[in-house]
């Protein structure tokens, strides 16, 4: 049996532009991204210049409207687009999405004043932001969160630290949910801060597991006077703000973890369909062969049910329980799949000499981001049987 290489995923586009627009982005990957992912990983390099040509190619507002510089494109179309861009560096797939989630709630809740303001510079102007929720106290409980704002006459004055911001330190823009009145959800607000407002500063980097060429960082805010025109919606509509914009967020998540378990796969099967062993390929070897097709079965599930609640989304209908059931789904297949992948390869897949390992250990923290794959399933049963008995 010969070597058989991967070959593009087969997708299912709405538009002959949605169809070039993917044609455009495996391109990049082939020429920019997938080339150096292995080697910026292990240094840590962050690809800020990955970045800015994704926005000069217009492929960081794709969700958004083209009147403020976005792509107008579906959500089913945007989270095909994030697939590609994770198989190839996670970094760049899960960084463009925590971009779109920044500039969610200026697009949807701004006033037009705002968004012709800052969102043309946000969505195509080279800028990269950040999403400001969870504290050191307050991750699945975000409606705990402590960072104050208090009203300065047409100022804001922010305290506080947030925690496990994706790009924080060098994010040039944070939308940020802070403190404004009374204790629980009715009383927190969203701002829009930028990267380099005074009293705003950046913790060192976390050291993580996975996925170290993308910054993850506590964010101190040291009284940053932020003007109230750029206060995001009502006062104490910054939660409801928050869980909108994680909805959509967790669909992000949910095509990263598929575009990742993808490249398992493939390497998987080009590993299986070269290697000899007993004088043959192991991949003739009904175990790995089985091992193969349930990989590939969770990766098509998982993509139809993300794709599934992106439709439901695009047609203006309610979608938190399938985003909750998308998020835990291609999360939880992306982990067993990218561990069965490293099994496939034996001794080999344990090294870092091929891309499994660090495939693997990224697929650890999409369990984690967004919310974590059991708050995702307490979302999904209050949807199933309804809220807790108190």
């Amino acid at each position: 049996m010969p070597d058989r290489a991967p070959q593009p995923v087969e997708r299912q586009l709405p538009t002959e532009e949605a169809r070039d627009l993917i044609a455009l982005v495996r391109d990049i990957v082939q020429r920019e991204i997938a080339p150096r992912a292995a080697e910026e990983e292990d240094s840590g390099h962050f690809p800020r210049e990955v970045f800015s040509l994704l926005s000069e190619s217009g492929l960081l507002g794709l969700p958004y409207d083209s009147g403020f510089g976005g792509g107008d494109q579906p959500y089913e179309v945007y989270l095909q687009v994030l697939e590609e861009l994770a198989a190839a560096r996670l970094t760049v797939g899960l960084g463009v999405s925590v971009h779109s989630l920044s500039c969610h709630a200026l697009a949807g809740y701004g006033t037009k004043e705002q968004q012709t303001e800052h969102l043309p510079a946000m969505l195509g102007g080279g800028l990269l932001g950040a999403y400001c929720l969870s504290e050191p106290s307050s991750g699945s409980d975000a409606a705990a969160l402590r960072t104050k704002a208090v009203r300065d006459g047409d100022d804001w004055i922010i305290t506080g630290t947030k925690a496990w911001i994706t790009h924080g330190g060098v994010a040039d823009f944070y939308t940020v949910l802070a403190r404004t009145g009374v204790e629980g959800p009715r009383g927190i607000t969203a701002f829009l801060v930028p990267g380099d407002a005074e009293g705003l500063s950046a913790a060192a980097p976390e050291k993580k597991m996975g996925m170290k060429g993308s910054p993850t960082a506590q964010l101190h805010f040291d009284g940053v006077r932020v003007p109230d025109a750029r206060r995001i919606g009502e006062e104490g509509q910054g939660f409801a703000i928050a869980l909108s914009a994680l909805d959509s967020g967790r669909l992000g998540i949910a095509a990263c973890a598929i575009g990742l378990a993808q490249a398992a796969l493939d390497e998987a099967v080009t590993y299986a369909t070269g290697r000899q062993q007993f004088g043959r390929p192991i991949a003739d070897f009904q175990g790995l062969r089985f091992m193969l097709a349930d990989m590939a079965t969770q990766i098509e599930a998982g993509r139809a049910l993300y794709l599934a609640a992106a439709r439901l989304r695009d047609a203006g209908l309610p979608f938190s329980r399938e985003a909750a059931m998308a998020k835990l789904f291609c999360t939880d297949a992306a982990m067993k799949v990218t561990t069965d992948a490293v099994q496939v390869l034996g001794g080999y897949g344990y090294t870092a000499d091929f891309p499994v390992e660090r495939y693997m250990r990224e697929a650890k923290v999409l369990q984690i981001v967004e919310g974590t794959n059991q708050i995702q399933r307490m979302v999904i049963a209050r949807r199933v049987v309804g809220p807790e008995s108190r």
